[in-house]
């Protein structure tokens, strides 16, 4: 064993001559006194010759060669008298006068110690004497010298006795009573020097989970010795700080116990002093205190002269070194805020918190060297900013645990039996790190082995190591008569308890010393001679020192104070609970006083295990119930914490606590809550911390993540975290990781099976370091990712390296990123890896640097050797590889190796060399090789410096390449980019024709393969008209253009021209873009004038606005299939005599000129079908030319202006061309902005609507109107809502009516219309001949709606809703009814009728003649009775035909007929009461049905009625011989009610419709209905929805099926059968021929019963409708359903909605739909429908000729969706509705949608609640178009 500090042997000669400098530099200064004593004992001639020398120094330095060689007499005398006369510095004078006296330089032994420390005597040691009483100074300074001598051979005896090495032989009893780890041979500690910094962040940060800013590369901890503590050099006369910190139990205190027993052996020669004072021990002082006290009082009194020993310390400062161990368990106050003022004098008493500060500061002996240990928590600010040397103990490492144990097993046999079984032993190997635990172990070891040589099982556990060496402690001392432990423990029982109680109370009173008086006597007896206390003298003053007692260690008193809470009687699980918590090793600022816990929760947590039960029991005398309570307690604690945010360093505290517990359950839950939450930062990880943390990932069931941040910790980790299996994602960051590091992690690798990603980031790793780690990864097949970034790789050796990562068979991603690779590295490795046979990208961009491999399972040999152009032959290609090198400034010298580079790889997709100073030279020796490289995506050259002549040489790659099929360069932006086809073929994808060249191109090479399309872009380019004629050169050789954009340059009109004529050359042109390019109105005018002279033109919008627009769209040229030639007659696209060109002109200021001759060249346009003029602002008159224009305009299709301002006036223009042209189908004008004109391809005569909301009309200009409206009889629909007319213009239209001789419908909604107007509007109605129908409401909606008839026609309906009329109103509007004679409904809804107002109405209606329907809907009808309510009814005149009262809708309606006639009786009763007294009597019903003798239907809603009413209800019925519906829906009926109602179903013969929907019906009422309906033939529809019918009752209709063979209606959704009854009732409907409404949602049903109908629809050829929402079906029965439907050719309705159908099943019922000509709704709601689809299905919808409604809400639409829909919308003629709420529908799909809506007129919404549309967006859309609803508000 080395010892711990190097004893220096100190030879006197050497120091001496070690002095020459200092004594030569001192006398150089008194030359002239040197020159006058030498010449006592030189001769005369001898110092004539030193005459010469003129340096000062070297006659010094001759003068002393020769006194010291005349010999010893002459140096003794010289240096006598030297030290006498002059005032020496007092190192130099000691150690001469000790040469000059001592004269033997081999002393012994006890006179070298003494000579050592008078050689470091410092100055002041003794007070100067003058060279006038040389003599007497000399006396009293060698009495001083003496008396600090005499002080500081007492302090090393003292010092020796307390911390040296005492070993009394036979005293057994003593040493038990030693320290846990004191009574072995000292084995040296392992020390890391740190940054202040480090520790700095342990109490600045409460949270480690805070980001942490890059270590830098100088915090790399270091491993040093103990002399290296005190070898750094301060300041003179500073004081030296020293900080030592260390986790608990790594031996702090040992060390300074060891310190000051080398010192006292003479070892730390620097230090004349040395005191140690522990905090433990000065919390006991409650006084305050001098610096002399402390010193002499507290630690050791002088014997002689206490004064001037004191004075002797304060000059020697220097070499005096003061120990405070122990910190942390300081309780005072820290705070030095206001303490250590200026002018502090010595005998000042202070505290000692004071005493200890001013001693760190160098405010008291200053110069002195200051030791402090503490755990690494609760650090006071001014300590760590003051520190000079901070480090930390770390305990052992593996070496010295073997060591330690050699030691303690050196006299046992089995010493190497003991290392080996440790070795074997990961978990106890990382417990003996810490040297206070690894003395428990060899306890626990030692006794075992001594016990069972044979086999060993030591404990699992620290808490149950602690049991065990308890129990081992007690049965030494039985010695011979050793008993089992139970016997033991009862023996002891009382003082185990007394010491449990001793423990806990100290922690509570933060009290670690105890006095005599605090121990009871037995037990510290008992804990004396087991070994469990130490004793030691406490000194609170000078005299009469105490005894003190104190736990060996702090650890001992925690787990005695846990055992107290757990087996004493009077804590409960509360209380137990409460004292439990993790501590952080975080502290927070603000603490204000220490605790001293730092184990207690993982010994309570370890006493929790089952294994500690027995023990426990025994200790509480309690049953197992009592004990198994009290764990449940803590491991219930553990689990709540784990569910909680937890710090990092809180992680590892809980990981300790559940491997404490050795509970794998618990261990597994916990693992499972902590699964996402072990991230640590900036704290140290010790073996026995990652031991717990292996424990608990491995007891999860789920791989996780393992991110190392700023974590401290040694290769033992590293070999712990080897056994963890369940990490598959392991990161480290720390500038402390390097190559050594790398070494330790890549053995530990191989281990980890699960390992996916592996990340070493932020470190000091260079490319030895990455080599070796990458062989190591190497042989970890399962490895995806390896991330090294920001490391010190500089120049790796790249070839080895792709070699190693070519092997992983499953690598995906390497990171180099950050680690400064030279450029020439990087191009080595860009060669190697487009040679790597699985690398399939290379990302380079300054300092990023990641590889990407191909990931595939199987080992790809690499071919380093041949070129590929030399095997094209025999290569497969299996890999495509992205390289990019960006921003590493490759010049033109670089050009050539990259494309060798290029071209040794056979299969590249993409290259990146934007970012580099290529210049035009370089990109064209690129672009050149372009034929000889394979790229088969893009090659971007952005940012090279390039200019015009660069972009020509890219347009001639063009040419020379055939691949390249797009081009895009920007010189403002700095962009070039080629892109080139995927297909070796050159075939262009995603077109159903492909383009071929021209005519010329054509001769002779019918069958050459097909000419690429290209797509030029040159945007921002700054080309004007003058560079045009170069470029339309370079153009002309690329005629296979299909995209060209110019935009953003500056050709301006004349340009633009050219460019034109130019066009012809562009036979595949498709789309042209000339934004931006600084054009003016005459350009307009050309570009509309060549829509008739290009006629491949498609669209053309232009815009003159701020960003000016100009895009073209070209019908793509065709070849003729029956000739194989392109048609030079006509090449347009086959559709587009029917779709037509389309010109879009915006935000462009037009005068009635300019639109005149717009409009004239527009004329001879002959395929134009679509004119856009939005957002451009048109006068009155310029819209008045325009419309003048349309009879000419003869393909028009469409006319559209939005954002655009109208006058009212205008919107009269807009509706007057209706006469001027007679194709128009819809004129719209809204908000006097947007207008839209619908033209028809014929003039044949057809219904004609006009739309004018919301624009300004008022009564001015409705006689202009009314004008209109008289001229044009083909008006179908006039709306004329949200204007201005008011009662006045209502009036006045209202006199007009008579005049128009037209069937339509008027809407003059939300015109400010009062209850006179709409009087004065009833008054019209009663006298016009030609209105039909008029619907008033004048509540929010203000609602006002016409319908008139040119035509007689038999209705006359009135409807008024919420129209507030008083009582003077409703005199008026009896009167008027009366007049009104044929009126044959009236409605009334919240018009303030009373039930007086009600008869009076019914009074006023006597008169009119043929049937009538009064409804009345006011707030009294519900709070009536139904008593009253039908003695109304029955008092009405003629026969009754309908009685509805629903009260929850406070509805009474009656239906009369004139004459009496008795043929048809309607009585719809709603919500009747039957539990109300008068309408008990059996009489009651009996006069009503009397009445209605002739019932035919009867509808009975929401009544709750009992078996009584039941029985009335039923006996009537069986009087109404001819009634044909029964409807008894929502009325609770159940299976009891049903035997009742079979007796009456017997009795109708002619019933045809049954409706028992909403009811309780199980499968027993079922069957009895079953029965009933067996003989009813006539029986046309079934009506059991929502009941509660199972498979028995379903087997049994489905039987009655068989034999109804009427039917055409069926509902049986929401009930409860399985897929077999379903499949039951499938192979009944087959028989059912006339079946046509099938409804049976809500069944869950399944693909069994789906693949069921499949096969039952051909025989049900009539069915029309089909509900089978929510039936869980999936996309096998959904794909056989779509098949099917086709056979149903009369479908109107599908309903499949809240079915998960599959892409299959969509396809296969897109296909079918175009074959369902009937089909008017469909609803996919929630069918898990995407873009995928929409194609396909949108065609199919377009096929549908009667499509009316759509719902695909709830699906996963999303523009691409959107977009496909939108296109199909204006082929779908009759379309009202569209539904696509919560899809996934942006921006583009919305605008889409709007733009297509404008040219559907029929559609009335289209819905898109809940899609991601920008809210802005929206409001906009909604105002240019309100059928678009965004939102339900």
């Amino acid at each position: 064993m080395q010892p711990l500090l190097q004893n220096d042997d100190l030879n006197l000669e050497v120091a001496i001559a070690s002095t020459r400098p200092q004594l030569v530099e001192f006398l150089s200064h008194h030359q002239d006194w040197l020159l006058t004593t030498s010449q006592h004992f030189l001769p005369g001639a001898t110092l004539r010759d030193l005459d010469g020398i003129t340096d000062h120094r070297e006659k010094v330095s001759e003068l002393l060669d020769l006194l010291e060689k005349d010999g010893p007499d002459t140096w003794k005398q010289f240096v006598q008298h030297l030290c006498m006369e002059l005032d020496l510095p007092l190192e130099l004078e000691i150690l001469l006068m000790s040469s000059a006296e001592e004269g033997n330089l081999s002393q012994k032994q006890e006179a070298r110690i003494d000579v050592s420390a008078r050689s470091s005597v410092p100055k002041g040691f003794a007070r100067r004497r003058r060279s006038s009483s040389a003599i007497s100074d000399k006396d009293a300074k060698q009495k001083r010298l003496d008396s600090a001598e005499n002080y500081r051979h007492l302090l090393i005896d003292t010092v020796r006795q307390r911390y040296g090495s005492r070993r009394a032989a036979g005293a057994a009893a003593q040493e038990q009573m030693q320290p846990l780890a004191f009574n072995q041979a000292f084995v040296n500690l392992v020390i890391r020097q740190s940054k202040a910094s480090r520790l700095k962040e342990r109490t600045d940060k409460p949270r480690e989970d805070l980001p942490s800013a890059p270590e830098p590369e100088e915090s790399v901890d270091t491993a040093m010795r103990v002399s290296d503590l005190f070898s750094s050099a301060v300041r003179s006369g500073t004081t030296k700080l020293i900080f030592l910190f260390g986790r608990p139990g790594t031996g702090k205190t040992m060390l300074m116990h060891r310190i000051c027993q080398k010192w006292a052996e003479g070892v730390l020669h620097q230090f004349l002093f040395t005191f140690l004072f522990e905090f433990r021990q000065l919390n006991l002082l409650k006084r305050k205190l001098t610096l002399k006290e402390l010193l002499f009082d507290l630690f050791l009194q002088p014997e002689e002269s206490p004064d001037a020993v004191f004075q002797h310390l304060l000059e020697n400062a220097q070499h005096t070194l003061i120990i405070f161990d122990g910190l942390d368990e300081f309780t005072g106050s820290m705070d030095m805020s206001s303490t250590s003022k200026e002018g502090l004098t010595l005998p000042s008493h202070m505290s000692i918190s004071e005493l200890f500060a001013d001693l760190c500061h160098g405010k008291l002996l200053p110069g002195c060297t200051v030791l402090v240990t503490s755990r690494p928590k609760r650090l006071p600010d001014f300590l760590l900013n003051t520190v000079d040397v901070l480090a930390e103990v770390w305990g052992f490492d593996h070496k010295k645990v073997e060591e330690y144990v050699g030691h303690y097993f050196h006299h046992h046999s089995f010493k190497e039996q003991a290392i080996a079984h440790l070795k074997n032993n990961t978990k106890l190997l990382s417990m003996c790190l810490i040297p206070a635990l690894c003395y428990v172990v060899c306890i626990c070891l030692e006794y075992l082995l001594l016990k069972h040589q044979m086999s060993v099982e030591l404990p699992q556990t620290m808490t149950q190591f602690y049991i065990k060496m308890l129990l081992i402690f007690i049965n030494k001392q039985q010695g011979e008569h050793a008993v089992d432990e139970e016997t033991q423990l009862n023996c002891n029982k009382k003082a185990i308890l007394g010491l449990c109680d001793l423990a806990l109370k100290g922690l509570e009173d933060k009290k670690l010393v105890f006095y005599v008086s605090d121990i009871p006597e037995d037990v510290k007896e008992f804990a004396s001679l087991h070994g469990l206390l130490t004793v030691f003298e406490v000194k609170t003053s000078g005299t009469h020192p105490e005894a003190g007692y104190a736990f060996v260690h702090l650890s001992l008193q925690e787990f005695f104070a846990a055992l107290c809470l757990m087996i004493n009687k009077r804590v409960d699980k509360s209380y137990l609970k409460k004292k439990f918590s993790l501590k952080s090793k975080w502290t927070l600022k603000n603490e204000a006083k220490t605790e001293f816990i730092e184990s207690f929760h993982i010994f309570l947590s370890g006493l929790s295990s089952k294994e500690c039960r027995t023990f426990l029991m025994l200790l509480a005398e309690q049953n197992e119930a009592w004990v198994q309570d009290k764990q449940d307690a803590i491991l219930q604690s553990l689990k709540k914490l784990a569910a909680t945010h937890l710090t990092g360093p809180k992680v590892i505290e809980l990981c300790h606590c559940t491997f404490e517990t050795q509970d794998l359950k618990v261990a597994q839950h916990i693992g499972s809550l902590l699964n996402f939450k072990y991230e640590f930062k900036n704290f140290r990880l010790t073996p026995l911390d990652m031991s717990a943390l292996v424990f608990v990932i491995n007891s999860g069931q789920d791989l996780t993540h393992l991110d190392f941040a700023g974590c401290l910790m040694d290769a033992g980790c590293l070999e712990v975290l080897a056994s963890c299996k369940n990490v598959e994602h392991l990161s480290f960051r720390s500038r402390r990781f390097g190559d050594d590091f790398a070494a330790a992690l890549s053995k530990s690798l191989r281990e980890m099976g699960s390992l996916k990603k592996l990340e070493l980031t932020g470190g000091n790793i260079t490319a030895e370091g990455l080599t070796n780690l990458v062989q190591a990864s190497s042989q970890c097949l399962q490895l995806e990712e390896i991330n090294l970034q920001d490391n010190r790789i500089r120049d790796l050796e790249v070839k080895r390296v792709l070699d190693l990562f070519s092997r992983m068979e499953k690598l995906k991603k390497v990171d180099l990123s950050n680690n400064n690779l030279s450029l020439n590295a990087v191009l080595i490795l860009a060669k190697e890896v487009v040679t790597c046979q699985n690398a399939t990208e290379l990302h380079v961009r300054k300092d990023i640097v990641i590889i990407n491999f191909s990931g595939t399972s199987g080992k790809v040999q690499r071919s380093l050797d041949l070129r590929w152009e030399e095997n094209k032959e025999c290569v497969i290609p299996t890999r495509h590889v992205k390289l990019c090198l960006q921003d590493r400034s490759l010049s033109l010298q670089h050009a050539k190796e990259i494309v060798s580079i290029l071209q040794s790889c056979p299969h590249l997709s993409e290259v990146d060399l934007s970012g580099n100073k290529l210049g035009d030279e370089g990109c064209s020796c690129l672009l050149e090789s372009l034929p000889w490289i394979s790229i088969s995506k893009q090659l971007d050259l952005s940012h090279n410096l390039l200019s015009i002549n660069g972009i020509y040489s890219l347009l001639k790659s063009v040419n020379t390449c055939q691949k390249t099929m797009e081009v895009e360069v920007s010189l403002c932006h700095k962009t070039a980019v080629l892109r080139f086809t995927e297909d070796k073929e050159f075939a262009s994808p995603h077109r159903e024709e492909p383009l071929y060249p021209t005519d010329d191109q054509q001769v002779g090479e019918e069958k050459q393969t097909p000419t690429l399309s290209k797509k030029i872009r040159l945007t921002d380019c700054y080309f004007q008209a003058s560079d045009l004629e170069k470029l339309c050169a370079v153009l002309k050789e690329c005629s296979s253009i299909s995209e060209l954009d110019l935009s953003n340059n500056s050709l301006g009109d004349e340009g633009l021209s050219r460019l034109f004529q130019f066009l012809p050359n562009l036979k595949m042109l498709r789309s042209l873009k000339l934004d931006n390019n600084q054009i003016s109105l005459n350009s307009v005018f050309c570009l509309a004038q060549s829509l008739s002279t290009l006629e491949r033109i498609k669209t053309m919008n232009l815009s003159l606005g701020h960003m000016q627009v100009v895009h073209l769209t070209f019908w793509e040229r065709i070849r003729d299939r029956s000739t194989g030639r392109l048609r030079r007659n006509f090449l347009v696209h086959p559709k587009h005599i029917e779709n037509g060109q389309c010109f879009r002109l915006r935000d462009c200021t037009l005068g009635p000129e300019d639109v005149t001759r717009l409009c004239q060249i527009l004329v001879h346009c002959t395929q134009l079908t679509e004119i856009n003029l939005s957002g451009n602002p048109l006068s009155d008159q310029s819209i008045e030319r325009l419309l003048s224009f349309l009879p000419y305009l003869c393909h028009l299709t469409l006319l559209s202006i939005k954002n655009s301002t109208f006058s009212p006036r205008c919107a009269i223009l807009f509706t007057n061309s209706i006469g001027l042209c007679e194709r128009i189908r819809k004129v719209e004008v809204r908000s006097n902005q947007n207008a839209f004109l619908h033209l028809g391809t014929s003039t044949h005569s057809q219904k004609t609507s006009c739309s004018l909301t919301d624009c300004a009309i008022s009564q001015g200009q409705i006689e202009e109107l009314c004008g209109v409206l008289e001229q044009h009889g083909r008006l179908a629909e006039v709306d004329l809502s949200r204007n201005q007319l008011g009662d006045e213009g209502l009036r006045f239209l209202l006199d007009h009516l008579h005049r128009v001789h037209v069937t339509c419908s008027l809407n003059l909604s939300h015109n400010r219309i009062s209850q006179d107007g709409v009087l004065h509007l009833i008054n019209a109605f009663a006298t016009s001949g030609n209105v039909t129908e008029v619907l008033v409401s004048l509540c929010s909606k203000a609602t006002l709606l016409m319908e008139l008839t040119s035509r007689d026609d038999p209705r006359k309906i009135l409807s008024l809703t919420e129209c507030n009329f008083q009582a003077e109103h409703l005199e008026k509007l009896w009167l008027v009814l009366e007049k009104c004679t044929s009126l044959t409904e009236y409605i009334s809804s919240s018009n303030n009728l009373t039930v007086h107002a009600a008869e009076r109405l019914l009074h006023s209606l006597r008169k009119t003649s043929g049937p009538l329907k009064i409804s009345i809907k006011e707030p009294w009808v519900c709070k009536k009775s139904v008593m009253n309510l039908l003695e109304l009814a029955v008092q009405a005149c003629g026969n009754i035909t309908a009685i509805t009262i629903c009260k929850d809708k406070s509805l009474f309606q009656l239906g009369v007929s004139f004459p009496c006639c008795l043929e048809k009786v309607e009585s719809v009763v709603s919500s009747l009461n039957l539990h109300e007294p008068e309408i008990k009597r059996a009489c009651f019903y009996q006069r009503v049905l009397e009445k209605c003798i002739q019932l035919q239907e009867l509808r009975l809603t929401s009544c709750s009625i009992m078996p009584t009413g039941i029985d009335y209800l039923i006996t009537g019925l069986q009087k109404c011989q001819a009634i044909e519906e029964l409807s008894l829906g929502h009325m609770k009926l159940s299976d009891a009610a049903i035997p009742m109602l079979v007796l009456g179903l017997c009795k109708m013969p002619s019933l045809k419709r049954l409706i028992l929907n909403h009811n309780s019906i199980g499968n027993d009422g079922c069957s009895r209905l079953a029965e009933a309906l067996r003989n009813m033939h006539c029986m046309e529809e079934i009506n059991l929805a929502h009941n509660k019918i199972g498979d028995p009752g379903l087997i049994n209709i489905a039987t009655v099926l068989l034999e109804l063979q009427n039917l055409k209606r069926i509902n049986l959704s929401g009930n409860s059968p399985s897929p077999t009854g379903g499949e039951k009732l499938m192979e009944a409907l087959a028989c059912c021929k006339h079946i046509e409404e099938l409804l049976l949602s809500r069944n869950v049903f399944g693909d069994g019963v789906a693949v069921k109908l499949a096969l039952c629809l051909p025989h049900v050829s009539s069915l029309k409708i089909l509900h089978l929402q929510k039936n869980n079906i999936g996309p096998t029965g959904g794909t056989e359903l779509a098949r099917a439907l086709v056979a149903c050719g009369l479908l109107e309705e599908i309903s499949l909605s809240e079915n998960d159908l599959g892409e299959g099943s969509i396809h296969a019922l897109s296909e079918g739909l175009p074959r369902l000509e009937h089909l008017r709704k469909i609803d996919l709601k929630l069918c898990g429908i995407t873009d995928d689809s929409s194609k396909s299905l949108s065609c199919a919808f377009q096929q549908c000729p009667a499509m009316e409604e759509i719902i695909l809400s709830w699906n996963s639409l999303g523009d691409g969706g959107a977009q496909e829909l939108a296109s199909a919308l204006p082929g779908m003629e009759k379309l009202k509705m569209l539904d696509l709420e919560k899809n996934r529908i942006g921006a583009r799909g919305a605008v889409k949608l709007s733009e297509e809506l404008v040219k559907c007129p029929e559609i009335q919404f289209i819905r898109l609640w809940e899609n991601p549309v920008p809210k802005g967006l929206a409001a906009d859309l909604t105002s240019q178009d309100p059928r678009l609803c965004f939102s339900f508000y």
